[in-house]
């Protein structure tokens, strides 16, 4: 099944650069619920499946290598691909090129002279898969030197040093991953772009299971190239199909030059996504200074906690087309209204899967991880890391849901940099102050404040920067479910921690959680509750549909 829907305008509403008038009605209707739902049940089940696998990979990792010297130095070589799937696929890449590819398609509608999609193209691709080469390039060859600035006191640096080599390709792989992705979702599909997380994560685990045995943790980076190259492998089709549709373009109108992109507007969200993930850098820089170990409890906690985080988006994503397009015809007030629905069901979702988190890391890492190398002091270690890193996941949700609004008009805005970099001060501080005393949970500690700090920024920033949505509003109306959360997490703790069996643990804490989280939720009438729990609902119908049909 492919999710489809003709093409929306998005440009910049009042303040930007050239407005479209809303194309024709063929292709540019406003999205229903109905697809909306559709679009956003599609994504979720692959990024669950992608999430999964994720998992399998990771578990895979810890089984087969532990979270000793060798996991520690395939972890720094695992920095690239984090930054380039923050900067090239998830964030950076996206907030440029969905706005302009909207935009093309709206002038395409409208009839423009030429196709403005293939012009695109043409004056993008080339000039981005060079640099995306170059980089890619420089980080082979820079390699010791990268990881001497990563991680310091690392045991075994020459290790690192090969496997960074590898996964250096991922930069080039990954751009162009990413170029796929954004051209999809701003031509409404999103199964596509869904799925390249499925194909990456078995790449790595098959890597892994087959080479394991000769090449040692190095079979992880070489799992790394392979999953880059099958990314673009599952999009291009799709993609190609796109750009074959032809406009009709007005009477005598000639072929339209190659368009680049806004070099400011590019600027901006590569380096807002830039400093975001540095705070990888910040936290394994720090624990590279530790025991052997550290980084790799500081990586398997954020990759659980990181979960919640990554359901609450899904929304979001199939959105920030649906936000550009509004701002394109100058609706604002549609505008607004999408933020913050969006807004309110991400932050439900995510905090109650933060309940979950803290009320049971323990027995989810024993269940996830204890086996094979990983041991009883890992876990402890890992869930105590992983309840302090999960303070922080909705400050992380709010960042990916606020910025969105930021950059779906097309213009260059400098603000979302700055907040980000005043995070980052806060994560190195308070990370500096409390690894000493309180090792990697001090650093998970900096991570969230940090975070935290950046979305309530981001918060304040709105209005003539970005969508104007009622700040007060939306904080007041957060604190319902934050009560809601902190309260089930406490009474899920206790639920998780009386059975001895961790599997039992586990299905009593997030059952208490979730019934005094939803229950709590309906009595503080908290907006997006009901949204939220509508979703749910509808996908959990939709896959015993799937499954029993």
């Amino acid at each position: 099944m492919e999710v489809s829907r003709g093409p929306a305008g998005a440009g910049r509403a009042r303040v930007a650069a050239p407005q479209v008038s809303p194309p024709r009605a063929a292709e540019g209707a406003h999205p229903s619920r109905g697809f909306l739902a559709k679009a956003a049940f599609g994504t979720a089940v692959l990024s669950i499946l992608g999430s999964v696998l994720g998992l399998v990979r990771d578990q895979s990792l810890a089984r087969l290598f532990g979270a000793g010297r060798d996991t520690d130095a395939f972890l720094v070589a695992w920095t690239v691909p984090e930054f380039a799937a923050t900067l090239l696929i998830e964030d950076g890449l996206a907030f440029a090129l969905v706005p302009a590819f909207s935009l093309a398609l709206a002038r395409r509608a409208q009839g423009a002279p030429g196709d403005p999609v293939r012009a695109l193209v043409a004056g993008t691709l080339p000039k981005l898969s060079l640099a995306f080469a170059g980089v890619g390039a420089l980080l082979i060859g820079g390699a010791p030197q990268l990881v001497g600035a990563l991680a310091p006191g690392l045991r075994d640096p020459g290790l690192a040093v090969g496997c960074t080599r590898l996964t250096a390709t991922c930069v080039l792989t990954f751009g162009l991953a990413g170029y796929c992705s954004a051209a999809l979702r701003a031509h409404r599909r999103f199964l596509a772009p869904a799925a390249i997380y499925v194909a990456y994560n078995t790449g790595i685990i098959t890597a892994m299971f087959a080479l394991g045995g000769h090449w040692g943790v190095r079979s992880a980076a070489f799992g790394v190239a392979v999953g880059g190259v099958l990314m673009v492998a599952v999009q291009l089709p799709t993609l190609l199909r796109q750009l074959r549709v032809r406009s009709t373009p007005s009477d005598g109108a000639a072929g339209a030059g190659a368009q680049p992109l806004d070099v400011v507007l590019m600027a901006t969200v590569l380096l807002f996504a830039l400093c975001r993930q540095s705070q990888v850098l910040i936290e394994r820089f720090l624990a590279s200074h530790l025991d052997s170990g550290a980084i790799s409890y500081l990586n398997y906690a954020q990759k659980v906690a990181q979960i919640p985080m990554t359901m609450s988006l899904i929304l979001c994503t199939v959105t920030f087309p649906v936000v550009a397009q509004a701002l394109a015809e100058g609706d604002t007030e549609r505008a607004r209204l999408r933020v913050e629905r969006d807004l309110a069901v991400a932050a439900g979702v995510v905090l109650l899967g933060t309940a979950v988190v803290v009320a049971c890391a323990p027995q989810l890492i024993r269940l996830l991880f204890q086996r094979g190398a990983f041991t009883a002091e890992d876990t402890a270690a890992t869930a105590a890391v992983m309840r302090v890193y999960a303070l922080g996941l909705l400050g992380q949700t709010m960042v990916g849901a606020l910025v969105r609004s930021y950059f779906s008009a097309g213009r260059a805005t400098w603000y979302p940099v700055g907040a980000m970099v005043a995070g980052i001060v806060v994560t190195t501080w308070i990370g500096v102050l409390g690894v000493g005393r309180y090792g990697v949970t001090g650093i998970a500690a900096g991570n969230a404040a940090g975070i935290t700090v950046t979305a309530l920024l981001l918060l304040a920033g709105t209005g003539p920067r970005s969508v104007p949505i009622r700040t007060r509003r939306v904080l007041a109306e957060l604190s319902r479910p934050v009560r809601a959360a902190v309260v089930a997490t406490v009474v899920g703790t206790f639920a998780a921690g009386r059975p001895a069996d961790p599997l039992t643990g586990l299905a009593a804490g997030i059952t208490t959680v979730t019934l005094v989280f939803v229950l709590l939720g309906w009595a503080l009438d908290a907006q997006g509750f009901a949204p939220a729990l509508r979703s749910v609902g509808n996908v959990t119908r939709r896959l015993a549909h799937a499954v029993f049909h």
